[in-house]
């Protein structure tokens, strides 16, 4: 591993390493030299037959890079959360996109914290090797939103079994993933004090599952995350499938929202070093007037912004990202980061299109689509308005404002 450099950080009595540059290059590197051999014409040709990377998820995964987060006596490499942080970026700002397989590693963290022995034992080492795949998160319904303590899936426990009722919305990769994480109430919300109670997270395994009661449906959408609809009708999992506690999901779901903000923060900027690049290139290239486009203020000003913006999005994630991997509290952090990120890698969106005027609408010039595929950062997987509010509620003690 090449030594980076390396900025201090204290919290309390803690000082804590930040790196700064090009940390973990070995695995950047690695990175980069698979995501070249999948050009903009390979994403492309998967939007034209609206269909799912397998063949780069397959190799991404006997890299180890989607086991980078699983510990090393579950057969994965026992990374922190930092180097599944720099693996997000390095595909991203290749031009590739890590939506198709970004989930496992977020996901992996309510299994890993709250999961049991036989849980872990059971299904991470498949999952390291590639046998299994965990890419599907259903927790969002059509009614609910982000209103996540109101929705009305219900998992009702009969005997060694719980039955499933209900709708989900937007989760991703569901006819593409073996195993999906499930979000359900398991105690009506009348019977609860808080309405974060009675919410219970299960691990479940799809294969199959469409034949006893599951139904998935897939949603046309503006990005191709091959996203679907699920509906479940006396859909039966084993008891087994729950992790943790019943009643504590909602919990343990939080638990892993500061590692998703920190995970998908990366992406975003790695989607800004992307159209940084491409559009600084082109603005020198590019000759309008008998003088290159990016000797003008009103093209050049904006790459520069963007630049800045990413740079300063990318000390906050790294940032956070040490905060978590040193066990720190670190919600400010990462919903700051992820704000941040997220406004970067459009604001540089932006900012490349126009620099390409006409072409910027041309496919062959991959513009448009990472365009299209970076605005959902601004939604998903939590809005920049919820991030705003959690600043104003929990960092700066100001009244809920929703």
């Amino acid at each position: 591993m090449v030594a980076e450099s390396m900025a201090a950080e204290t919290v309390g009595e803690e000082t804590l390493a930040l790196p700064i540059g090009e940390d973990y290059r070995e695995i950047r590197e690695g990175v980069r030299a698979i995501c070249a051999r999948y050009p903009s014409a390979y994403w492309r040709g998967l939007e034209d037959r609206d269909a799912y990377p397998h063949d780069f998820v397959d190799e991404l995964t006997q890299a180890g890079y989607l086991a980078a987060l699983i510990p090393e006596e579950y057969g994965g490499s026992g990374l922190p959360l930092r180097a599944g942080a720099v693996i997000l970026e390095e595909i991203h700002a290749s031009g590739c996109n890590a939506g198709a397989c970004h989930a496992q590693m977020y996901i992996m963290g309510t299994l890993l914290r709250h999961g049991s022995l036989q849980q872990k034992a059971r299904y991470l080492p498949r999952i390291a090797s590639g046998e299994l795949r965990l890419q599907a998160f259903s927790v969002t319904e059509p009614t609910t939103g982000t209103d996540t303590t109101k929705l009305r899936t219900r998992a009702v426990r009969d005997g060694d079994e719980y039955v499933v009722d209900g709708q989900k919305v937007w989760t991703s990769r569901a006819l593409q993933s073996d195993l999906m994480m499930l979000l359900a109430r398991t105690t009506p919300l009348s019977e609860v004090k808080r309405k974060s109670e009675g919410l219970s997270v299960f691990l479940v395994d799809i294969r199959g599952a469409q034949e006893r009661g599951m139904i998935i449906r897939k949603l046309d959408a503006m990005i191709n995350h091959q996203t679907t609809e699920i509906f479940f009708e006396d859909f039966r999992i084993p008891a087994d499938s729950l992790i943790g506690e019943e009643g504590r999901g909602f919990r343990y779901i939080l638990d892993g929202m500061n590692a998703e903000r920190i995970l998908v923060a990366a992406e975003c900027i790695g989607d800004a070093w992307f159209f940084v690049k491409k559009a600084s290139a082109y603005a020198t290239e590019r000759h309008v007037f008998d003088r290159p486009i990016g000797q003008n203020q009103g093209v050049q000003f904006p790459i520069a912004r963007a630049y800045a913006e990413a740079k300063a999005a990318d000390l906050m994630n790294r940032s956070a990202a040490a905060l978590f991997d040193a066990g720190q509290p670190c919600g400010e952090e990462a919903n700051i980061a992820k704000l941040l990120a997220a406004e970067a890698s459009w604001h540089a969106a932006e900012a490349a299109l126009q620099t390409h005027g006409g072409f910027g609408y041309a496919r062959e010039y991959d513009v448009e689509r990472k365009w299209r595929e970076t605005r959902i950062m601004q939604i998903a997987p939590v809005s920049t308005n919820l991030i705003l509010s959690y600043i104003g509620e929990h960092v700066l003690g100001m009244p809920r404002s929703y």
